[in-house]
């Protein structure tokens, strides 16, 4: 089996699912599990896990989604390893940070932020340096016009499309990630969000 997971567009209104679900059977392909992403304005975006008899089988699988009226594919990707619900992934991860020792912590979260939000980069700034960080980190402009903006980034919901951000205030810091691969939608803001507030506490000092 090969195994990928499809991010749809698809109007908000009954059966929209049912047709998406419908298409992909007749590809021989199973839907192993769906989160929903983000929902508003008549549109619901969701991340569907699917399973196929063959890797050959996915453009297939795309047209027939395509076909069906007012649904888009937004992104495809393979699934690496076994599909893990984001929410117990965040819990499992939370538990990770919780379990370090206390000097391992910071670069400890800084892991788990980069699996949590499947991104390229992560760092974790506090009193304006980087003290943590995974992957490639923007070059030293853009972390100094990130820092400097930080204080009209209100909430998570108003980072760009390509960037996650959430505040440490009782660490008395601030961790940013970024992915090019695909856009970064409500709910997966959100779970960063609560990640981070459970690990927030541990991180002081």
């Amino acid at each position: 089996m090969y195994t990928v997971v499809v991010r749809v567009w698809l109007p908000d209104r009954p059966g929209a699912l049912g047709q998406v679900a419908s298409r992909v059977g007749a590809v021989k392909g199973d839907v192993l599990a769906i989160e929903i992403l983000e929902s508003g304005g008549g549109r619901v975006i969701d991340e569907l896990v699917v399973a196929l008899p063959d890797a050959d089988l996915v453009d297939l699988m795309m047209n027939e989604v395509h076909a069906i009226d007012g649904v888009s594919v937004e992104h495809v990707r393979p699934l690496d390893g076994g599909y893990v619900d984001g929410g117990l992934l965040a819990l499992s991860l939370a538990a990770e940070v919780a379990e370090a020792a206390a000097s391992e912590r910071l670069d400890r979260f800084a892991d788990a932020a980069l699996r949590l939000t499947e991104s390229e980069w992560t760092m974790v700034v506090r009193d304006g340096a980087i003290v943590a960080s995974r992957g490639d980190t923007p070059n030293a402009e853009f972390v100094s016009s990130l820092l400097a903006g930080r204080s009209h980034l209100i909430d998570p919901s108003q980072a760009t499309g390509d960037l996650f951000w959430a505040d440490l205030p009782l660490a008395g810091a601030w961790i940013a990630a970024g992915r090019s691969d695909r856009p970064i939608h409500e709910r997966e803001r959100v779970r960063l969000d609560l990640f981070t507030r459970v690990a927030d506490p541990l991180l002081v000092g």
